[in-house]
């Protein structure tokens, strides 16, 4: 339980990556040229854009994972960036003479993205601070599913003292996977859940996936919006906001560091999916990825329909 008037400690577990982004009219035909409207460097990273998003919302940030070589100009922008969003730094892992990712991506005016990304490969080797230090006051962690292999015993220890662990699943899931069992709750994207469940159907992928984790499920689809399970095994629904999208980069994550500050808040989960959707659409109003979240006041007015 949160003391009254402290806001929650979300720990957030995930690779941190340098993005190129560039508005293009239309994604270029294989082998040709085309000139961008606007270049920008941000930061980003699945859990990355959640921690500042939660930090915008209020919450309180510490981030783990791998980051490249110290001497890199890649991970010192990236850091500077998440001081200046506020966001606790003291658990990321500098690994030598390993790369920081970095990704290129491209945004259409739908706010449709395409990107590609270099991870160096011996960034999975990280070796995470220890449960103890890491979870010490925290009330929720959040964990990219791509990290798996360094931080599923940590998301089993934090289960075991009771600590939610909310998982953002944006590519599919191995059946084995250790996180799919030991988290609290899992987001999926709709493509990830249908291709992890294997069936070509959000809702029944859902329930397909139920038989296998004592998790609570759900799929995200855009303009769409959600749909889970509650609990009592029932499909539901949760309508999204509309809103006229000009970049979608880091709406998911956005959604998933909302949601987790909701529950950490003590919301319940019709609350939280509706504060986590008001989130995510105010992102998609702005050009920069997760540095386009919105502030508390901003979601507040959305769910009090004064926008």
């Amino acid at each position: 339980m949160v003391p009254s008037g402290i806001p929650p400690r979300i720990l957030c577990i995930g690779i941190p990556v340098r993005d190129l982004t560039f508005r293009v009219e239309a994604v270029p035909t294989r082998g040709s040229k085309s000139n961008a409207s606007h270049l920008a460097e941000i930061c980003g990273g699945n859990a990355l854009n959640a921690a500042i998003a939660i930090a915008r919302l209020g919450g309180r940030v510490a981030f783990a994972g791998p980051m490249g070589d110290a001497r890199e100009t890649s991970s010192g922008f990236i850091l500077e960036r998440m001081a200046a969003e506020g966001i606790d730094t003291a658990h990321i892992v500098r690994m030598p003479d390993v790369t920081t990712p970095v990704s290129a991506i491209m945004i259409e005016p739908s706010g449709e993205r395409t990107l590609t990304i270099y991870r160096d490969p011996a960034l999975w080797s990280v070796k995470l601070p220890e449960p103890g230090e890491l979870l010490a006051n925290s009330h929720a962690v959040l964990v990219e599913s791509r990290c798996s292999a360094f931080a599923t015993s940590l998301c089993t220890e934090a289960r075991r003292r009771g600590i939610p662990v909310i998982v953002g699943v944006d590519r599919a899931m191995a059946l084995q996977d250790g996180l799919l069992t030991t988290a609290s709750h899992l987001l999926f994207a709709s493509e990830q859940a249908q291709e992890t469940a294997g069936i070509a159907d959000d809702g029944a992928a859902l329930k397909r996936l139920a038989a296998l984790t004592p998790a609570f499920l759900a799929a995200t689809r855009g303009p769409r919006g959600t749909i889970w399970l509650n609990d009592v095994g029932e499909l539901e629904e949760t309508a999204a906001f509309p809103v006229r999208a000009v970049d979608t980069l880091g709406a998911g994550d956005v959604f998933h560091g909302a949601f987790a500050l909701g529950l950490a808040e003590g919301k319940g989960l019709r609350e939280a999916l509706r504060f986590a959707a008001a989130a995510a659409a105010l992102k998609c109003a702005g050009h920069g990825g997760g540095l386009a979240a919105p502030q508390r006041v901003e979601v507040e007015d959305l769910l009090q329909g004064r926008l």
